[in-house]
């Protein structure tokens, strides 16, 4: 199974804004830290305070945080909610499908299977247990600084 980009950013963020529960944390300082575009970042922040995931706050000293704790937060959920939609094969999708093998394969319901196996074991990770005591992660998170 390969996760999408906005799932992989979703979680990278979410591990920014845990590391820095503290204050609210700016779109500039996570696309930096985490290598990814702020065109992305933006529509995953915004999906996200949507899930109620995030906390946002516009303005000059605007920024966002977590919505909840994350200890309270579950990595199988997160993606269930990003990733759900998503056909895992061909057969999975309603339109475009032209698998001749459909009406009588088995694979489809082993990868249903594999797919909820997937998401039970990343249901038992929280956001905590990804960065909690993780001082290689903290180093790799810190807000990039410019020189002057």
């Amino acid at each position: 199974m390969r996760i999408t980009k906005r799932t992989n950013i979703a979680i990278r963020l979410l591990m920014y804004c845990a590391t820095h529960q503290e204050r609210l944390v700016t779109k500039a300082e996570i696309a930096g830290s985490c290598n990814v575009s702020e065109n992305h970042l933006a529509q995953v922040i915004n999906q996200l305070s949507q899930l109620n995931y995030l906390r946002t706050q516009r303005g000059r000293n605007g920024g966002m945080s977590l919505a909840r704790p994350a200890e309270q937060i579950r990595i199988g959920e997160v993606f269930r909610l990003l990733e759900g939609g998503l056909p895992l094969a061909e057969c999975f999708a309603d339109a475009d499908n032209t698998c001749p093998l459909v009406s009588a394969c088995r694979l489809r319901l082993a990868l249903i299977d594999a797919a909820q196996a997937f998401y039970a074991s990343l249901d038992e990770v929280t956001l905590d247990a990804l960065i909690c005591d993780n001082i290689d992660l903290m180093k790799l998170l810190q807000p990039v600084t410019c020189g002057r």
